[in-house]
Order: structure tokens, then C-alpha cells, then sequence
């Protein structure tokens, strides 16, 4: 998998350069601001580009902009924030740029290789990967609404387990119920929310955080 990093700390970008060429990937453009960030994400057309919010000059949210900017050209182009912080706005604007997969990790959270890759893979497979915190937060801001309001405990928890890209049996197994009742909350979860099933997992993902981020 050829990936574009974009992180500005050297140590932590080194250390992920060395992790992901353990695990086979290709770190084909290691970059320190937004600028070369945009300029790589041109020139390589990664598989994958895992991205820092926050980079020189101004740690904002230069990142941010860049992968914005490119999914511009190339709204596919799958991407995975990293951050120290909850930034809900941040994934809100990405979930609006584009149909490639997403991610939203917190880096003080990601606590073994395996479960940093496993995300990068499947964000770059076309799917989710969020951080539980940062959905929750996603969720609290539109509790306020009546149409999330009127789902039940269950459904969202149901519903949180879904963004961060699990799976049906996946979501069976953490809340030690059927298959067949996780499909039921899941499809209760869309007529209330007034989304349509969609048959990839993926799409479905993306269109409940679309919808929670209006």
C-alpha cells in the first residue's frame, strides 16, 4: 500500500515511517506542513494519506485544508486524520468532501501498531475508522435534533459501534446480542434518521456521520 504521511513531530513521523515499512506498506512521501502535504498528495496519488489536523505554520489546520484541497481533484482519495484533540468540525468538513474511506484517530489513543494499521487499512479499503471519543462528540452536537433524540440507548450505542466501522457480527459480539437484532436496531437506526440502507457498510457509515454533522 503507498502511503502519503504528513505529521510534524520528527520522532513520531520517523516512528511511523519504520512501523508501516514493518508491516509492508510504502511511506511514498514523508512531509512536515500543508504545502508539501497538497504538493504530495498530487504528485503520488497514494493509497492512503495519513494526516496531522495540525501542521506549520500555523497549527491549525493546515492539514486539514490540504486533504481538502486535494479530494478537490480527487474526491476518492481516502484519508485518515490524526489528532490530539477532539475536533468534531474537522470531521464533519471531511465527511462533506468526498465518498473515500475516512479516519479520525486521537493519538494518545492509539495503543498497539496492529490497531493503527487495521484502521489505515481499512480507510484506505474504502472504509471508517473513528475514534469512539470523537464520535460521541459528533453525537452530542446533534443531540439536540428530534430525529437522534428519538433513538433509543441501544440504537446508539449500536449506532457509535457502526462509525467506528465494525462490522454486524463485529457489533453482535460487543454487545452480546444476534446478528439478526443488531440488522433490526441498524435498520430503525435509518428510518428514524430518514437514510436508506445501503448495501456497503462503508456508505452506510458515511452517510449516518454525514447526516449527524448537517
Amino acid at each position: 500500500m503507498r502511503i502519503v504521511l504528513a505529521e510534524d513531530h520528527f520522532l513520531l513521523r520517523d516512528g511511523l515511517i519504520r512501523l508501516l515499512g514493518a508491516y509492508g506498506h510504502d511511506v511514498v512521501a514523508a512531509v512536515d506542513n500543508g504545502a508539501d502535504l497538497l504538493a504530495a498528495l498530487g504528485r503520488e496519488r497514494p493509497d492512503v494519506a495519513v494526516v496531522d489536523v495540525r501542521l506549520p505554520p500555523d497549527f491549525t489546520d493546515e492539514g486539514l485544508r490540504a486533504v481538502l484541497a486535494a479530494r478537490e481533484q480527487h474526491p476518492d482519495l481516502p484519508v485518515l486524520l490524526l489528532s490530539q484533540y477532539v475536533e468534531p468540525l474537522y470531521a464533519r468538513e471531511l465527511l462533506a468532501a468526498g465518498g473515500g474511506g475516512v479516519g479520525y484517530l486521537l493519538k494518545d489513543r492509539v495503543t498497539h501498531g496492529a490497531q493503527f494499521l487495521e484502521a489505515i487499512e481499512r480507510v484506505a479499503a474504502g472504509g471508517t475508522a473513528m475514534d469512539p471519543e470523537v464520535v460521541s462528540r459528533l453525537l452530542a452536537r446533534k443531540e439536540r435534533d428530534a430525529s437522534v433524540g428519538s433513538l433509543t440507548p441501544r440504537e446508539r450505542e449500536v449506532l457509535e459501534l457502526v462509525a467506528q466501522g465494525r462490522s454486524n457480527a463485529g457489533i453482535a459480539q460487543a454487545l452480546c446480542v444476534t446478528e439478526k437484532a443488531v440488522a433490526k436496531h441498524i435498520g430503525n437506526i435509518f428510518t428514524k434518521l430518514g437514510l436508506l440502507p445501503a448495501d456497503a457498510d462503508n456508505r452506510r457509515v458515511l452517510a449516518v456521520l454525514a447526516h449527524l454533522n448537517q
